[in-house]
């Protein structure tokens, strides 16, 4: 059996069990690939001996045999937005296939909670690709434009927060769950998790009309999955709106959302349309027209909501912009951002 990456823990503990291994030593293996995270040449000049110790014989023998270097993927090339909150890794997969992963920086000191100041500091978030392209093809986001390519393993997932790991301290970590049955289903296999929501429209017949896929996941049907998630896990969940000028943004549309949502405990993140040049006809909302969508809810309906700031849309790192496109871009230096991820806590 060819395992991908060091990182795929289930094959990973079979390959183990089969040649008398014991499990155990695989988190040390993870750990010490980590703590390597920030020297690229440890990598291509890799002995297992030498960084990862105290192993059995015959696992330094499985290792050597199977992986030649702990990564089966490779940092292709870096981009750091103008102002330096956001970075943008190409990683190119054993495959040849590339992936894009955004780092965004945040300091969660930033705001009051409770009326308090918060506490807290610097620190990042990483979005990570779970798939080479996506087969959902969304209308406004330029990843669906490649359509879907592969599912990427969970060992090369985990590989993005490596490379990453070697330009900021990642403390949160997101990607994309769209699908009905899925959601519950995370919510089992791993609980605590904070759960965010592509809902973009407060109807289904505008919700198809952006997101096609959408004719296989009803509204109805999406919202009452929703609802059995917050009963069991008690969380409040993020709800994602991008703002289509003209399409999803009017106050019709934010009573509709308003009240969709009323019962439920959320945090609704308004998202600004970032361009995709000739992939899209949509245009992004006015700044007033946000405002004013965002004053609805929150006045009328009392549902906390927050407008995302844009970052990385210099570099086409931004939310919907993650298409395999290296710009060439030169490092700046701006302040950190507040994130709405720390709203829910």
């Amino acid at each position: 059996m060819k395992i991908r990456s060091v990182f795929d823990g289930v094959e990973l503990r079979t390959e183990f069990s089969k040649t008398g291994i014991d499990p155990k030593f695989i988190p040390i293996i993870w750990k010490h690939i980590f703590r390597n995270s920030n020297s690229d040449s440890d990598y291509c000049n890799w002995e297992w001996e030498k960084h990862v110790p105290s192993l059995p014989c015959s696992a330094y023998s499985f290792l050597r045999s199977n992986f030649k270097t702990p990564l089966s993927s490779s940092l292709d090339s870096i981009f750091h937005s103008s102002d330096n909150v956001t970075s943008k890794l190409v990683i190119k997969l054993q495959n040849g296939e590339f992936v894009e992963a955004v780092i965004m920086r945040y300091d969660t000191r930033l705001g009051k909670y409770g009326g308090e100041p918060r506490p807290g500091g610097l620190r990042a978030t990483l979005c990570i690709s779970s798939q080479v392209g996506c087969k959902m093809g969304c209308k406004f986001c330029a990843t669906g434009s490649m359509g879907f390519k592969s599912n990427l393993s969970s060992g090369e997932i985990v590989e993005q927060l490596v490379h990453a790991s070697a330009f900021a301290h990642i403390r949160n970590v997101v990607f994309m769950v769209g699908i009905i049955h899925s959601i519950n289903k995370l919510h089992n296999d791993v609980p605590g998790l904070n759960l965010a929501v592509s809902l973009h429209a407060p109807a289904q017949d505008i919700r198809c009309q952006i997101m096609p896929a959408a004719r296989a996941f009803p509204l109805e049907k999406l919202m009452a999955s929703l609802q059995e998630y917050q009963r069991k896990s008690l969380q409040k969940i993020l709800i994602e709106y991008i703002m289509l000028d003209g399409v999803n943004d009017e106050e019709q549309h934010a009573h509709l959302l308003g009240k969709l949502l009323e019962t439920f405990e959320v945090v609704v993140n308004l998202i600004p349309f970032n361009s995709i040049g000739t992939l899209s006809q949509f245009k992004s909302t006015s700044e007033q027209k946000v405002s004013k969508f965002q004053k609805i809810l929150r006045g009328t309906y009392n549902i906390r909501t927050t407008v995302r700031k844009q970052m990385g849309e210099d570099i086409s790192g931004a939310c919907g912009q993650l298409v395999v496109n290296l710009p060439d871009k030169s490092l700046g230096n701006a302040n950190p951002l507040t994130d709405i991820e720390d709203l829910v806590i």
